[in-house]
């Protein structure tokens, strides 16, 4: 009778997982369906729906050959991927985010563990005291759906708290370990494969499942209870009398409910227990940059750098300690590091200026939800009051002073005479490549730093898509506008920045991202209404939520005052620092109306290079050419050039054009005398050899 049962419940049991699975794909094809229907009906979905896959962080094995500027000075890492054989290509890799897999074979530095846990604990700090009418009216509308939600994942929870523990024989984690370091590169990403991130459909899969198996767990026993009095009566007084014992035989009288499984290939091909378990069910990519550059064979450092107004701030480097040529990278808004290696090795800028010899340093702006300050109890309004003046005058000056201080020190270790080589210049040449927004904080600098007679300590500024005119825009960015102006007083004191405050919703968007991929026209869908948005321009918008700087555990968001100060700058039509009132400006700038920046141009010592997008409508060519034209009226050594690119394409593009680019330009860049010498010599000897 109990075999009967048995049979009957593990049929039935199927049954339903069936049924509910195919319930859930039928409704997810039929959405899938009614995008795709209305992408027919939308103009430009053809452009849209191109490149909507291949957006994850993995080295290319296979696709875009070494650009020109590489053919000399390419690093041996990158010569080995290079060289794989066409049957390695591993192109449809799809990266986890289990940290149990870097444990193993990619030991964090010190630096760079103190880095992430520092971060981790600021950010448990600062989650608990997230306050405020705002959030909790939020909280109370966005209630039952998130309650629906989490409801699979409280009951996968519970049920796994309840399934018994497996008499197998125990796998060896360190042997296992072990065997783990010595795989090769190609088998690491092979293996990693198997633990894909999951989207908000796959985890409800799987919670369904778990919630089924839990359910029909208990009915098993119950009728093993019902069939056998005698039995369950005996267990029942064993657990009265032996108390937490009679667990361990409850569950050896009922053990025969899980299958006993052995996967083949196994390291240690035991008979375990195979049950569907919740394991790492918030599982989303939530790498840092660190990450993605250890990961692919390149050293890194993190650096902490205070800000005067208390700012804690992350300046990354790909550290070349005896180079004399450093690069430093800055992302735009809503952006972070993340975007100059999301590439992989070929084709990320940030990989190919330290495959040139130069000593890389990635900056990031203030700005993440998790508030990094010296005042570990700072309030959200505190943290997010600031605008693209602090980037400018705050951010960028301390980064760039953090440089120059590792990078003096550095130099006079391995040269102990090098102030009597270059006497009172700079030991290196530092460049500058920016994006969008850090476009504008770095003309800022550079101006202020010369009206106040201090050194800017660069070389040359290549700014892709610069921020700071936006008088041609579209009709949605103008709408924006005439919000933040009129309405600034009341919400500036409502909302502070612009963000999602709970990881929750974090975790929720960054799965419904997956979902885009996974699904190409519902994310088609959203990619071309997010493309109306921004006037029509076809960045991979979709693609980009998807990269790990978009996950549970942080993400970078907006300042009120920095859209404010975008607002400003696009009604005036000039590109000026904040303004405050006139009563305030008559405080902080001395006069009534705050500094026009373009008007300063002519300040500025350095070659500009200018990359505009002929695709981008976030920051139009036109307004790229009004730097342009105002640098070209002020005497400023300054070039421009236009390419076929969207705004986002400047970073996430695959796409050689711009980078080949922008290292021409960097190589323009003069040498110090010593190094003048080194190459005279270097020439005489050759020819010496050659005679």
């Amino acid at each position: 009778m109990q075999r009967f049962v048995d049979n009957v419940l593990a049929v039935t049991k199927e049954s339903v997982k069936t049924f509910t699975y195919e319930s859930l794909n039928n409704i997810v094809r039929l959405i899938n369906g009614i995008s795709a229907i209305l992408l027919a009906f939308l103009p430009g979905k053809a452009t849209i729906l191109e490149g909507i896959h291949g957006w994850e962080l993995r080295p290319t094995f296979r696709g875009p050959r070494f650009p020109r500027w590489m053919e000399n000075g390419v690093s041996s890492f990158n010569q080995f991927v290079h060289e794989l054989p066409v049957d390695s290509d591993t192109s449809s890799v799809d990266y986890s985010s289990g940290e149990e897999d870097f444990d193993g074979i990619h030991p964090s530095t010190p630096s760079s563990q103190s880095s992430r846990v520092s971060r981790a604990s600021t950010f448990a700090n600062y989650e608990k005291h997230q306050t405020g009418w705002i959030t909790c009216i939020l909280c109370w509308v966005l209630f039952p759906a998130k309650f629906l939600l989490g409801l699979p994942f409280r009951l996968g929870h519970f049920s796994c708290s309840r399934v018994p523990k497996s008499h197998s024989t125990p796998n060896h984690p360190l042997r296992l370990r072990s065997f783990k370091r010595s795989h090769t590169l190609k088998d690491h990403i092979v293996h990693r494969a198997t633990d894909r991130r999951r989207g908000v459909i796959e985890d409800l899969h799987l919670a369904i499942e778990i919630f089924i198996e839990a359910v029909f767990d208990v009915v098993h026993k119950a009728a093993h209870c019902i069939l056998s009095p005698s039995k369950a009566f005996r267990i029942v007084q064993k657990w009265l009398s032996y108390g937490s014992s009679s667990t361990e035989g409850f569950h050896d009288d009922f053990s025969d409910a899980f299958m006993q499984t052995a996967t083949l290939g196994e390291n240690d091909p035991a008979v375990t227990e195979r049950k569907t378990t919740f394991h790492q069910s918030m599982n989303t990519d939530a790498r840092t940059c660190q990450d993605v550059i250890t990961e692919l064979g390149y050293p890194y450092e993190a650096i902490h750098v205070v800000t005067s107004d208390g700012y804690v701030l992350l300046l990354e480097r790909i550290p070349r300690r005896d180079s004399r040529k450093a690069v430093y990278l800055q992302h735009g808004i809503l952006d972070t590091s993340m975007g100059w290696v999301s590439n992989g090795v070929v084709g990320s800028p940030a990989f190919a200026a330290y495959d040139q010899g130069y000593d890389v340093f990635l900056g990031n702006f203030r700005g993440l939800v998790s508030r990094e300050h010296v005042d570990k109890n700072i309030s959200s309004r505190q943290y997010w009051r600031y605008s693209i003046n602090e980037h400018g005058t705050e951010d960028i000056p301390a980064l760039i002073e953090k440089i120059h201080e590792i990078k003096t020190s550095e130099l006079k270790l391995s040269h102990p005479d090098l102030n009597e080589e270059i006497g009172e210049d700079q030991p290196y040449k530092l460049c500058a490549i920016c994006h969008s927004l850090g476009g504008a904080g770095i003309l800022m600098y550079v101006v202020t730093r010369q009206i106040e007679e201090k050194p800017h300590r660069l070389s040359r500024l290549i700014l892709l898509s610069p921020a700071g005119f936006h008088d041609d825009s579209n009709l949605v960015f103008t709408m924006v506008e005439y919000v933040f102006l009129f309405l600034a007083p009341i919400l500036a004191p409502i909302v502070p920045g612009i963000y999602i405050p709970t990881r929750f919703f974090r975790m929720l968007l960054n799965k419904l991202a997956r979902d885009f991929h996974n699904y190409p026209a519902v994310g088609g869908l959203v990619q071309t209404l997010m493309s109306y948005v921004v006037g029509g321009d076809s960045s991979n918008w979709v693609g980009v939520l998807g990269l790990p700087h978009y996950n549970m555990n942080d993400m970078p968001g907006v300042s009120f005052r920095v859209a404010h100060h975008l607002a400003q700058m696009k009604r005036a039509g000039r590109f000026r620092l904040y303004d405050y009132g006139s009563a305030i400006n008559m405080e902080v700038y001395g006069s009534p109306e705050p500094l026009d920046l373009g008007e300063y141009y002519g300040l500025i010592d350095i070659p500009v290079d200018l990359v505009a997008g002929h695709k981008d409508k976030v920051i139009r060519p036109s307004m790229v050419r009004k730097h342009y034209k105002l640098m070209k009226e002020s005497g400023v050594d300054v070039s421009y050039n236009e390419f076929e690119y969207a705004h986002l394409d400047f970073t996430f593009s695959h796409r050689e054009e711009v980078l080949a680019y922008v290292m021409s330009r960097l190589l323009l860049v003069e040498p110090t005398s010593k190094e003048k010498l080194n190459e005279k010599a270097e020439r005489l000897k050759k020819r010496q050899v050659n005679s």
